[in-house]
């Protein structure tokens, strides 16, 4: 619910046109500051882990998120991800054992209608790099999902939040000052947003999201996603005047349906545990 609010807080306290300086400020000052309470490094098979799981639920997803949030409308950019469960759905399959259900397809389903009719308008416009923007977000968060829960965190939640933090953002760094550099000025309203965005999107946001990697099922974990759309369009309604129609009404109870659904329908492994981890070792 928290992260409903990025695309609100982008385009109305961040520096226009800068989505590497928005996703380095999110991720990196968090992620030390998590590494300076916990003052444990990786060690072993984790620093490659880290790097990866770094890479793809905080780097590529957060550069590829503000890229798309900068060329396009909040609605576009939510109905191109609404993909995720989808992909989700078949890396579960494949890297976890999770059976594919009826139910599950149905919710996948549902979940993109539910966001079209929500946040989809007739004058939204395409813009090819948004969408293709957005549809890498997507397939960064659905493949860090399968990969969080696949190999386990190693240390408490809040190291392990850090670890990726910073290694997202290290990884950013380099093309931050390549391509982009540092602005001239930060506004007192830049400043405001980027805090917001250091503080709630990634100290206290991510660290509540990796510890549900534990507890909720790859797919129930990824529909949980979905109520970033329902927030953003609340938001637009009570802060930029926007206003709300029955079909996107209609939209949000959809929505909300296939949510409850997924969490409602147990998750099956295809193959037992043990061939599982021997034939994707």
């Amino acid at each position: 619910m928290i992260w409903g609010s990025t695309y609100l807080v982008t385009t109305q306290l961040l520096p226009p046109d800068r989505p590497l300086l928005a996703a380095v400020v999110r991720a990196l000052p968090a992620g030390l500051i998590l590494l300076l309470f916990g003052r444990i490094l990786p060690t072993g098979i984790w620093w490659w882990r880290a790097l990866v799981l770094g890479t793809l639920n905080i780097g590529a997803f957060f550069f590829l998120l503000f890229v798309s949030a900068y060329h396009l409308p909040g609605g576009v950019a939510a109905l191109v991800g609404s993909v995720q469960p989808v992909i989700v759905l078949v890396l579960a399959a494949l890297v976890l054992g999770d059976r594919v259900r009826l139910p599950h397809v149905l919710a996948c389903l549902a979940a993109v209608v539910g966001v079209g009719l929500l946040v989809l308008k007739a004058t939204a416009q395409l813009d090819l790099v948004g969408v293709f923007a957005a549809l890498g977000a997507a397939c960064c968060m659905a493949s860090g999902i399968v990969l969080t829960k696949r190999w386990q965190r190693p240390v408490n939640v809040l190291l392990f939040t850090g670890w990726q933090l910073t290694a997202g953002g290290l990884v950013l760094l380099p093309a931050l000052f390549l391509l982009e550099g540092l602005p001239s000025t930060i506004t007192g309203t830049n400043a405001l947003g980027f805090g917001y965005l250091i503080v709630l999107g990634s100290l206290f946001g991510y660290s509540v999201w990796f510890r549900g990697t534990d507890r909720v099922p790859a797919i129930g974990l990824s529909f949980l996603g979905f109520c970033s759309p329902i927030v953003a369009t609340v938001l637009g309604y009570v802060f930029l005047g926007q206003t709300l129609s029955f079909l996107q009404f209609v939209g949000a109870v959809v929505l909300i349906g296939a949510i409850v659904l997924v969490q409602l329908t147990p998750v099956q492994k295809a193959l037992p545990e043990r061939e599982l981890q021997r034939t994707t070792s």
